[in-house]
């Protein structure tokens, strides 16, 4: 659903609805960061009192209607709108898998697990981006590359009904038989916050690591079409950019995901914020194809370094009492990152120009990195190493 906008929804800002400034075009992806990130919270709660796979279907029905006011929308507050349910709708849908895949699977494999959750979800952003773009450049921006849209909502809501099962029976398992050597007990909804947010520092590092790879991740979807566009870029090639990037970032989550069960998380997340850095910085100083497809593939790589680990050492920390709340408080602070992101990138791009808001995103990102290698603890060795 989110590969549906990666490639073109930009170019339709700009040439349907006539939007000069950056920080109105990306204006999207604040509405649909902070309401994700919020829905993000909600789902870690509702995950616990309503049960996961519950969350999950009412996530999918929330999706529904995206797709056809991206068909249809008359004007950009349209567009707005339908960008906010479709961040219910992923804070619902893909909190609620998360949550399920490390309820599922042991503390031995919670980062094969989210690699395998990661490069599912990432895989299809990549070949949906690729498909739009396609679409587009045969038959125009709208209605026609939105169609697979009311397929995959349709698609995604019956599989949640009929063939998802309920996974909270493993929680209750795992804490009964001592399978778990996270920092424990029952805490209070401010406790959870305050632990993952603020005061454990391995639980804080995680979180603003994500919020800044969200943060390059709002500046990649909103400016890099704009860069892209700028220096002759077809909408194919620019499809094809848009698609470089997730494609790297979901397989590479195939193999980095195990990866941390077996060497650790710290050093996968601070170098793959350090790889992101560079990634960046290729992009915004390039003006060829070769070179965005350079620096799209060292963002991928970044990527898929860090985003499965993050969500592993959560698990590794937060007590499977308390997981699904830390959980959804990492995912808030990780999707805040959308906003700030295209907030920063779009009001740095109508002041100083698109490369060097792209650039200082680099520098943002890098110094995320050394964040996370200063005060972040190897959290594997808490559930007794490798």
């Amino acid at each position: 659903m989110v590969g549906l906008e990666r490639s073109i929804l930009p170019a339709i800002a700009e040439q349907e609805f006539h939007l000069a400034a950056r920080a109105a075009v990306l204006s999207f992806i604040v509405v649909f960061g902070i309401v994700k990130a919020i829905t993000n919270y909600a789902a870690g709660r509702l995950s616990d009192s309503m049960g996961r796979k519950a969350v999950l279907v009412v996530g999918w029905i929330v999706a529904l209607p995206v797709p056809f006011l991206l068909m249809w929308a008359p004007g950009w507050n349209w567009i707005l709108i339908a960008n906010a349910l479709l961040g219910v709708s992923q804070g619902l849908t893909w909190s609620s898998t998360v949550i399920m895949k490390i309820d599922l699977v042991g503390p031995s494999r919670r980062g094969l697990a989210m690699g395998l959750n990661e490069f599912a979800g990432y895989g299809a952003v990549s070949l949906t981006a690729l498909l739009t773009g396609y679409i587009a450049a045969a038959y125009g921006l709208r209605p026609q590359p939105f169609y697979p849209g009311v397929g995959f909502a349709a698609v995604g809501l019956c599989l949640s009904i009929l063939v998802v099962r309920e996974t909270q029976g493993y929680v209750r398992t795992e804490i009964r038989s001592g399978l778990t050597e996270a920092k424990g007990g029952l805490l209070s909804q401010w406790e959870i916050f305050k632990r993952t947010s603020l005061t454990d520092r391995d639980l804080s590092s995680v979180s603003q690591a994500g919020l800044v790879n969200n943060l390059n991740d709002g500046m990649a979807w909103g400016l890099f079409p704009l860069l892209y566009a700028a220096v002759g870029l077809s909408l194919a090639e620019i499809g094809w950019l848009a698609a470089i990037y997730p494609a790297v970032w979901g397989l590479g989550q195939l193999f980095t995901g195990a990866l941390s069960d077996r060497t650790g998380r710290k050093w996968l997340i601070a170098g793959g914020m350090w790889v992101q850095a560079a990634g960046i910085a290729t992009v915004a100083l390039s003006r060829i194809f070769s070179g965005f497809a350079t620096g799209a593939v060292l963002l991928g790589i970044g990527t898929a370094m860090v985003y499965p680990t993050l969500l592993a050492a959560i698990g590794d920390v937060a007590h499977p009492a308390w997981r699904a709340g830390s959980v959804g408080v990492y995912r808030l602070w990780r999707d805040l990152g959308y906003a700030i992101g295209a907030l920063v990138a779009g009001i740095s791009a109508d002041t100083l120009g698109v490369q060097a808001a792209i650039g200082l995103i680099a520098a943002l990102t890098f110094a995320s990195g050394l964040v996370v290698a200063l005060r972040m603890r190897e959290t594997k060795r808490s559930i007794g190493g490798p």
